[in-house]
């Protein structure tokens, strides 16, 4: 494996300085030996640590169709990620130990991310039994987020018990708050614009009112929560109230909903049919401000690849759900735009928060000894978004022919440069045998 010395990157936004990576670490430039180092000039680059998204939908086992780990990885490398966490939702559930094996052996293989599965809460996500939480735990895959994603597990009595479960070995709940008395055959944001066209409309109430509930069963159980995909400004009250009251939760919000609004469902394209769905403009100016001022923990990607089949039909009918590691960096970038939020606040809500929440040791530092997982990023780069560029299988990317600015250039994982100039190389050079040490 080669060494490196990237000479002038601007480091998180803040002051130019040359990263040197040997034996798959940072080390002090001082101790390279430039001359058998690959030289990089990042002069205008600007270097973050490899990027951490703790919500993507790999869909392998059984939904190869839509995706696979392999293309999974090698789109989260081409958006500056290196280290994924895999929903369960694949085909047989990731709710035993054999299966999170296979997605972490997977993942191993294909050597462009690490990816990390996580594990069901309940048996087939059908929010009737506790799954295998602690087989999975002690598994291989070591997993340590537990979420019925896309499934919200409405039983109060069976959260609290997965609360307390995981709780013996620091793990955490990840919900999907979606309250499904209050949503039955919803099909978009309930409000002005899903009267107006005829659509079953899908209230703020049903995810304020789960996130409610489980703050308090968090609190009172002294275990973690995470909430995923937040998209009400209601829920962001009640997360910054909950952050005051001591209660240990953490948030997440997408890309797609500190962009886009109900307003784009007017189109009936399938494309910006989502779960949670798009909110109001309001609702998206809460978002930002929450994610600026930390109420909001990270940004997660919830990148969700379908098939044409499914996606590409009469609204009613079509998939919910889009896709995003290629165009996550871009797309915070251009949202945040106007907030105090430099590339510094991109690299705590993109990698280092998301790192620490999960455990994902290897992830979320620059500091010298830290393992080389870097992206560098050119925030001067005007460029389109193309969905049939994307090294994903997916092409539903509701953000298809936006201008944004800034672009992923290059990718480090594990010292390994699996994005150079912009294209995918090739995967670790250790394969499945790569560990943090």
């Amino acid at each position: 494996m080669s060494d490196y010395l990237i000479r002038g990157a601007n480091v998180l936004g803040r002051g130019t300085a040359d990263i040197a990576i040997r034996d798959g670490r940072i080390v002090d430039p001082e101790l390279l030996d430039a001359t058998s180092a690959e030289v990089i000039d990042a002069a205008g680059l600007v270097a973050l640590p490899g990027l951490v998204d703790m919500h993507t939908h790999l869909r392998e086992p059984g939904k190869e169709d839509a995706e696979t780990v392999l293309t999974g990885s090698r789109s989260a490398a081409a958006g500056g990620f290196t280290c994924v966490h895999a929903m369960a939702n694949t085909a047989p559930v990731a709710d035993t130990a054999g299966v999170v094996e296979q997605v972490h052996r997977l993942g191993r293989s294909a050597g462009f991310t690490e990816v990390v599965p996580v594990g069901a809460v309940t048996i087939g996500l059908e929010g009737r039994q506790l799954a295998e939480l602690g087989a999975m735990a002690r598994s291989a895959a070591r997993v340590r987020m537990f979420s019925d994603d896309g499934i919200c597990v409405s039983d109060p009595l069976l959260m609290r018990r997965a609360l307390e479960y995981v709780k013996t070995f620091d793990g955490i709940i990840a919900q999907h708050a979606q309250e499904p008395r209050l949503t039955e055959g919803a099909q978009m944001n309930e409000g002005e614009v899903s009267a107006e066209l005829g659509l079953p409309g899908w209230p703020a109430v049903a995810e304020e009112s789960i996130i409610a509930r489980d703050v308090l069963l968090a609190e009172h159980v002294g275990s973690r929560l995470h909430v995923c995909h937040v998209s009400t400004a209601g829920s962001v009250d009640l997360i910054r109230w909950a952050k005051a009251r001591g209660v240990a939760v953490t948030a997440e919000v997408t890309p797609h909903h500190l962009m886009l609004t109900d307003e784009l469902v007017r189109t009936f394209d399938p494309v910006y049919k989502v779960n949670p769905p798009l909110r109001t403009d309001s609702d998206v100016h809460a978002l930002r401000e929450a994610l600026a001022d930390g109420t909001i923990d990270v940004v997660g990607t919830d990148h969700a690849p379908h098939t044409a089949e499914h996606k590409c039909s009469e609204w009613t009918a079509a998939a919910m759900g889009m896709v995003g590691m290629e165009s996550a960096l871009s797309i915070v970038v251009e949202a945040m735009k106007g907030h105090d939020f430099d590339f510094g606040d991109v690299a705590r809500v993109m990698s280092a928060a998301p790192a620490r929440i999960t455990g994902a040791s290897g992830h979320g530092s620059l500091e010298i000894g830290a393992s080389a997982n870097i992206v560098l990023v050119d925030p001067n780069r005007p460029h389109r978004i193309e969905p049939a560029d994307h090294a994903t299988k997916g092409r539903n990317n509701p953000f298809a022919g936006i201008e944004v600015s800034a672009a992923v250039t290059d990718t480090f994982f594990y010292g390994h440069r699996v994005l150079a100039a912009g294209a995918l190389t090739t995967p670790h050079p250790a394969g499945a045998t790569w560990t943090d040490q």
